[in-house]
């Protein structure tokens, strides 16, 4: 039987990351790790070094571009792949998500949970 693919899913507000964590365990095919922040995140990234990471760039703490930077830095992106979720629309950070390694960058209020389910099965197929 294959390993299964680890997700890590890291927002700070709660409900969304609840949400995610409870549809990708319903599916069971993935081992789901989460975060509330990008500290946090990099223990785990650092640990479990998950195949995909869904990030949130707005965190306390430190933000998510931080954590890809991070990654970078320390290496960890070639194990991982970053989707960034997040309500921000400013070009200029979509540019510096994609320079520090994002795979995707989706906007949390155009999409609903089976949208981003959809993306995930899609990004995970390709790895």
């Amino acid at each position: 039987m294959a390993e299964k693919k680890k997700i890590l899913i890291v927002d700070d507000e709660v409900a969304l990351r609840r949400a995610l964590c409870d549809s990708l365990n319903l599916m069971g095919e993935f081992s789901i790790f989460d975060a509330g922040d990008g500290e946090a995140a990099l223990e785990i990234i650092r640990k479990e070094h998950p195949d995909l990471i869904l990030l949130d760039i707005s965190m306390p703490k430190m933000d998510g571009i931080e954590v890809a930077r991070r990654m970078q830095a320390e290496k960890l992106s070639e194990k991982s792949k970053i989707m960034f979720l997040t309500n921000s629309t400013d070009i200029a950070q979509i540019a510096t998500a994609v320079e520090v390694g994002s795979s995707d960058y989706l906007i949390k209020a155009d999409w609903d949970i089976k949208d981003i389910l959809k993306r995930v099965m899609e990004k995970l197929n390709t790895l």
